[in-house]
C-alpha cells in the first residue's frame, strides 16, 4: 500500500513553518504526521504538495491506494473509519474531505461516507501546541506496545507511573525528576538528559538531543532530534537540528529546524491585559485573533537570535531572518530579515546561504541542490514581505 499526504487549501495557515515543508512533514507529538501514518499502516508515504518543494519531496511514482488529509491528527477511531473505506470512496465531515480509498477503477469521482465522530484537525497553526499534549500521548503508545524501557538510573526521581517512562538503548539521564502524573516521558536513542533537569509529562527528547544540566521542561513540551535546549519550556515543540542550549524562557512556541536562541531569549506568551493574542497571518496578510490567551513565539527554519532577545506576545518569525539588538522587536519579521527592534534590512541572498551551508557543516550535512533551490525560491517569493509596511509593529 501507498499513502499520499495531500495538503488542502488551509496550508497557507501553518506558514512559515511550512515554507520549507509540507504540512505532513511537521512534527507532532513524537512523530512527523507523515510518520504516523507510515507506522499505523506500515505503508510508503508521500506528500502532494506545492511545486517548489518537489525536489525534496517527490511526489508517489504510482498510483496511491490512500489519499489522507495532511492536516488530520490520527487516533483510533479516525484510523477505523479509514481502514473501513472501500474501493472509491471518500470520508467527509463538514464538506470537509479527510481520506479517500481510491481503486483501479478510480475516475475522480468517489462515493461520500460521513464521518460521524469530530475528527481532530489542525486549524491553525497554533494547534501544533494546543494539541500536542494528546498527540504526544497517542504517539507514545503507539511506539511503546512492544518496547521495554532501559531501567532508570538510580541517581534519578521518577514521580507517577514508571510505565509511563520511556528510555531508549543509548539515553543518558542522571540526577534528574520525571514526573509522568499528567502524561508519558520518551526519552529517544542516544539522547542526554544532565544534571538537575526536571521534567514533567507528557514530554518527548529526540534521538541525539541534549537537555542541559537544570533545565526545567513542563508539559505537553516536544524537542526532536539534534537539539540542544536549556533554562524553562513550556508546551513547545522544537522541530529539530535547532537550539536553546542557554537559560531564558520559551512558552507556547514552535519553532522550526536550524534555529538558534542566544543566552537569555525569552518570549512572553501572555499579555498584560490578558486579552486575546493576535499574531501575524500570511494567509490574510495582516493580523489575526487566535482566540488563545496564550501564546509565544513562531519561527520559521534557519531563524535566529542573539543573546537576550525578548519576543512579545505571538511574535511571528519567517525563515532565514537573523534578529539582535535591545528592545522589542516586531511582532511580525517577514523571511530573509538582519536587524532587530531599531530597524533591519534583507538578508542578502549570499550571505544567508552561506550561513546556511556553514550550520548544516557543523552537523555533517551537506546542502543540496534541491534545498538551495527550494531556499532561493522562498527568498524570491517573499520580497513583497520584506518591503511591505505591514511588518511594523502591531
Amino acid at each position: 500500500m501507498q499513502i499520499v499526504l495531500f495538503e488542502d487549501r488551509t496550508w497557507s495557515k501553518f506558514l512559515p513553518l511550512v515554507y520549507t515543508k509540507p504540512v505532513g512533514d511537521l512534527r507532532i507529538g513524537i512523530l512527523k504526521i507523515a510518520e504516523k501514518y507510515q507506522k499505523i499502516f506500515n505503508a510508503e508515504v508521500h506528500h502532494e504538495t506545492r511545486v517548489h518543494l518537489h525536489g525534496l519531496f517527490p511526489p508517489a511514482s504510482v498510483k496511491a491506494d490512500l489519499h489522507i488529509n495532511a492536516r488530520l491528527m490520527p487516533d483510533r477511531a479516525i484510523v477505523d473509519a479509514i481502514s473501513a473505506l472501500g474501493g472509491n470512496q471518500s470520508l467527509m465531515r463538514d464538506g470537509v474531505l479527510l481520506a479517500e480509498h481510491r481503486d483501479t477503477n478510480y475516475n475522480d469521482t468517489t462515493t461520500e461516507v460521513q464521518y460521524e465522530g469530530k475528527p481532530n484537525l489542525l486549524n491553525q497553526i497554533t494547534d501544533l501546541y494546543t494539541l500536542n499534549g494528546e498527540a504526544l500521548k497517542f504517539d507514545f503508545d503507539l511506539l511503546t506496545k512492544s518496547k521495554r524501557s532501559i531501567d532508570i538510573h538510580a541517581t534519578n526521581t521518577l514521580i507517577g507511573n514508571s510505565d509511563l517512562l520511556y528510555i531508549a538503548p543509548g539515553a543518558k539521564a542522571y540526577a534528574s525528576t520525571f514526573n509522568t502524573t499528567d502524561g508519558p516521558i520518551y526519552i529517544d536513542s542516544d539522547a542526554e538528559v544532565m544534571e538537575g533537569s526536571h521534567i514533567r509529562g507528557p514530554f518527548y527528547l529526540g534521538e541525539h538531543s541534549q537537555l542541559k544540566m537544570g533545565t526545567k521542561i513542563y508539559g505537553a513540551t516536544t524537542i526532536g532530534p539534534h537539539c540542544k535546549v536549556g533554562g524553562e519550556v513550556s508546551n513547545s515543540i522544537i522541530q529539530g537540528f535547532s537550539n536553546k542550549a542557554h537559560d531564558g524562557f520559551i512558552g507556547n512556541t514552535l519553532i522550526g529546524e536550524w534555529c538558534n536562541l542566544g543566552a537569555d531569549t525569552n518570549t512572553s506568551n501572555l499579555k498584560n491585559n490578558y486579552s486575546k493574542v493576535r499574531i501575524w497571518s500570511y494567509r490574510d496578510n495582516q493580523y489575526a485573533d487566535t482566540g488563545l490567551t496564550f501564546c509565544g513565539l513562531i519561527m520559521g527554519d534557519h531563524s535566529k537570535c542573539g543573546i537576550n532577545t525578548m519576543f512579545n506576545t505571538g511574535t511571528v518569525v519567517g525563515i532565514c531572518s537573523n534578529i539582535y539588538g535591545g528592545g522589542f522587536p516586531s511582532k511580525h519579521i517577514p523571511s530573509f530579515m538582519w536587524g532587530g527592534s531599531d530597524g533591519a534590512v534583507e538578508y542578502e541572498w549570499t550571505k544567508a546561504l552561506d550561513t546556511i551551508t556553514r550550520v548544516m557543516q557543523r552537523r555533517s550535512i551537506e546542502l543540496s541542490v534541491e534545498m538551495i533551490e527550494m531556499l532561493k525560491y522562498v527568498f524570491e517569493s517573499t520580497a513583497v514581505q520584506r518591503h511591505s509596511p505591514t511588518q511594523s509593529q502591531e
